[in-house]
């Protein structure tokens, strides 16, 4: 049997408040049958609103999930309920119903594939099929019509990647003039702009392409134009955005991480895929530090954080879904996932893509994780800004951490330093520390500490 999630374990898990409270209600036998549980997944039958129950399974290697109701929440409040169930400890194990294993076994095959498909791209035979691709010479058995349409589709492709340069090259031209004309009339007319402005520049960047311009470009319309502060505000936005752009029509002079690092926040994307391909791959046992979703009109973002146990090393992964849906990819916050990551080639080195796992996440010896002190996680937060100026913030696990009310908002202090301290429930971490230093895990930056995850003598605590 799979070492057993706690409650935050679980709820960590969920998308969003009401799925956790939802989950929680059904966190009880009555509405349960058939229930059961083994060392490879857990699966029960809830009674619903209609006359047939809802068939739920969850793999416990993903987790991954599989339930027959409407919900378009992922996971749902039944797979959640069902997980809380088991972290009770009151399912017991039981024979694998027919609806169950038919998915499971889809599950198994698919994996079977892929790791055959991962072997074959390993292999020395397989290296030869790639060659046509690159120009090199190949032999007769690569000579398919498949291979021969390999050059025309990267042909296409780097024609493709020229016309969106060229359009991106002529929205940045038009940010840098957009920008030269309001320092030229100065800040005082800037609050009589108001949103609408900036929200035009932002529509005639998502024109040229470049969706990075066009956050920022909607930022600066969102800023706040009052308070003692707001024309140093705005300068530095605008010199951020200055940056980025001049950066973009100089990235052929650009050191190659610096250069990628441009064209990933000016919205060039790199596939997972591409990234795992590429390489190299970093094997470790991987602390689930936590995670943490953000929302907009457009799409739901995951941000969860990994540290190897071995290396020290850690790692963001991200994962996207659509509005009002969770992402895929959930690994409870504390566990241990024996994985291969491979990193994105941008500068600092932080978001990766997952590869291949090696095992359940478990809570075996998971380990609470070594922290550092404010003041050395402001340095580490510095020095990562040397290599990505547009960085809001970094990773950073405090140890001997204190939260604080005062009058100006909560601080989390130690005996380095203080910052301003943001989480959605100080209270939760204010009762956790009960007065006394704790381990808290989250982002730190120029705003402040975002707190994620705390840690005290009963194991970590989602905040």
């Amino acid at each position: 049997m799979n070492d057993r999630w706690s409650t935050d374990h679980v709820l960590s898990l969920a998308p969003d408040a009401p799925s956790q409270k939802a989950a929680a209600k059904l966190a009880k036998p009555e509405p349960w049958s058939g229930t059961g549980a083994s060392a490879e997944a857990v699966w029960g039958a809830c009674k619903g609103s209609g006359s047939r129950p809802y068939q739920t399974v969850v793999a416990l290697d993903g987790p991954a999930y599989q339930c027959s109701c409407p919900s378009r929440k992922f996971p749902c409040k039944h797979a959640l309920g069902l997980l809380l169930l088991w972290s009770a400890d009151t399912l017991a194990g039981s024979e694998v119903p027919e609806w169950a294993e038919s998915w499971l076994t889809g599950r198994r095959r698919r994996a079977e594939r892929a790791d055959r498909a991962d072997g074959a791209n390993r292999t020395e035979g397989a290296e030869p099929a790639a060659a046509p691709a690159s120009g090199e010479a190949g032999d007769a058995r690569n000579a398919s019509p498949a291979a021969s349409a390999t050059p025309r589709d990267e042909a296409a492709a780097a024609a493709r990647r020229r016309r969106r340069e060229a359009r991106v090259t002529a929205g940045a031209d038009e940010l840098l003039a957009r920008l030269t004309d309001q320092l030229r009339d100065g800040l005082a007319e800037a609050p009589t702009r108001g949103y609408a402005f900036w929200d035009g520049v932002a529509a005639r960047m998502v024109d040229a392409q470049a969706p990075g311009f066009a956050s920022r470009a909607r930022a600066l319309g969102a800023l706040p134009a009052s308070g003692a502060q707001w024309p140093a505000r705005l300068l530095e936005e605008y010199a951020l955005l200055h940056l980025l752009a001049t950066g973009y029509q100089r990235r052929d002079a650009l050191p190659a991480p610096l250069a990628a690092t441009v064209r990933s926040r000016v919205g060039f994307t790199v596939d997972n895929a591409d990234v795992l391909r590429a390489g190299p791959l970093v094997r470790d046992h991987w602390l689930v530090l936590g995670s943490r979703d953000s929302s907009d009109d457009r799409l739901t973002t995951r941000r969860l954080w990994l540290r190897g146990t071995r290396s020290g090393r850690d790692a963001l992964l991200l994962s996207f879904g659509r509005p009002g849906t969770a992402p895929d990819l959930s690994l409870p916050t504390g566990l241990v996932l024996d994985a291969e990551l491979a990193f994105h080639p941008v500068g600092p080195a932080l978001r990766a893509a997952l590869g291949t796992r090696h095992a359940a996440p478990t809570a075996s010896g998971s380990p609470r994780p070594e922290g550092t002190s404010i003041d050395a996680a402001l340095g580490f937060y510095a020095a990562a800004l040397g290599e990505d100026p547009w960085l809001d913030s970094w990773p950073a696990v405090i140890a001997e951490a204190t939260p604080v009310p005062t009058d100006h908002g909560w601080q989390l202090t130690d005996a380095t330093g203080a910052v301003p301290l943001f989480t959605p429930s100080p209270w939760r971490l204010l009762a956790a520390s009960t007065g006394r230093p704790l381990t808290v895990f989250g982002e730190c930056g120029h705003r402040g500490f975002h707190a994620v995850t705390c840690w005290t003598e009963n194991g970590p605590l989602v905040l």
